[in-house]
């Protein structure tokens, strides 16, 4: 039934919303993630598969919206609010460095009082003290909130985050890109056209982003593949998604948590259909911080061909229950086992200098047996 559609994609021809809802509606899950793994190693012939080392920063946990599958953010007027002092998150970007990291992911609330000279402000203290990190910042529905709170163009607030010192976005936010998803779960946070239009003026400006999906809540099959339709059209239109990430919905501590968790067969069977529809945009990330290592591993069979961060901190997915911890060895391993080289990258997926990268699994060693150096979530 699928067999065609699988030989399709595999061929390098692109398959059509029905195709890929057939896909999805499958189960056929060997058959699918074999051809998945035949277009990655297709458009990553080389003999490396890749990880980043980046360190997940929330400056704020205080939001104006609110989101049912959210177990992160605190109202404006929780007494769990709060707001990192610029020293502790310098000191968390000098962490990050001394660990051979070269990026931070820094994403916040909706704060509804900070003006985007704050932001500002924050990118140059940090571009200031450590030139060399890139600044992965700032997901679309923050972005989208600047505009509102300061009455400026979206082309204007971008235009003075990288001016400041913003590197390039994260995908965050993007959950499922259907309204009728987006309004079911959450309020008072940027709707679908928003949320592609922040990413449209970055790419417009030059900038590079990442794409996500997170799924296995309300949605249905065919609003999963609304959404990679939506962020396939968008990279045909800019070329700006350098990857792709997709994970299962942790429901434990959110509004939503009657419902069952989705489990490894979803999320492969997913990420593989992914990887066969999303034809434009290169790379696909393992999700090992929700799925842990094992099925991280497998997920490099299935469409990955990078094994995403050593996230030496993470907050959000944590605040929902799911902890998995890997140290950068066991990273490089799960890569090894399949028989590729691990190398490290950086956000534009360039190779990290061999003899940096060296420095860098010294480091790391030497810092897990060190307090002050960090390398698992915390």
């Amino acid at each position: 039934m699928i067999a065609k559609i699988l030989e399709k994609s595999v061929s390098g021809q692109r398959i059509s919303p029905d195709e890929g809802l057939e896909l999805l509606k499958s189960h056929e899950l060997t058959l699918i993630g074999s051809a998945a793994d035949r277009v990655a190693r297709r458009m990553h012939p080389e003999p490396f598969r890749t990880y980043n080392i980046d360190r997940n920063i929330n400056y704020s946990n205080i939001c104006t919206a609110v989101c049912d599958f959210c177990a992160f953010y605190r109202s404006p007027k929780s007494d769990e609010g709060y707001v990192l002092p610029r020293a502790e998150l310098l000191r968390k970007v000098e962490e990050t460095v001394a660990l051979g990291g070269n990026q931070i992911l820094m994403q916040g609330g909706l704060h509804p009082k900070f003006k985007l000279d704050w932001y500002e402000e924050l990118l140059s203290d940090i571009k200031g003290e450590f030139p060399q990190v890139n600044i992965h910042g700032f997901s679309p529905p923050e972005i989208h909130h600047f505009t509102k709170l300061n009455h400026l163009s979206l082309r204007e607030v971008l235009e003075r985050l990288k001016q400041a010192g913003l590197g390039s976005l994260p995908g965050g936010g993007a959950e499922i890109l259907v309204d009728r998803v987006r309004g079911e779960i959450t309020r008072g946070k940027v709707m679908t056209d928003d949320w592609l239009n922040v990413m449209r003026a970055w790419h417009e400006l030059g900038g590079i982003s990442s794409a996500t999906m997170m799924f296995g809540h309300v949605e249905t099959l065919e609003e999963r593949i609304e959404h990679l339709q939506r962020l396939r059209t968008l990279q045909d239109e800019t070329s700006g998604f350098s990857a792709f990430i997709c994970w299962t919905f942790q429901p434990e501590h959110t509004d939503l948590a009657h419902l069952s968790p989705k489990g490894a067969f979803d999320y492969l069977h997913t990420q593989a259909v992914a990887r066969l529809y999303l034809d434009n945009i290169p790379n696909i990330q393992s999700s090992w911080v929700t799925q842990g290592l094992k099925i991280g591993q497998l997920a490099m069979l299935y469409g990955a061909n990078d094994m995403g961060s050593l996230m030496i901190e993470e907050n959000v997915v944590a605040e929902a229950g799911t902890v998995h911890l890997l140290t950068l060895d066991q990273i490089r391993d799960a890569i090894s086992e399949l028989g590729y080289q691990p190398r490290q990258r950086d956000v534009f997926y360039q190779l990290v200098d061999p003899q940096l990268e060296q420095m860098a699994i010294a480091s790391n060693r030497a810092g897990a047996k060190s307090p002050t150096l960090p390398v698992v979530m915390n």
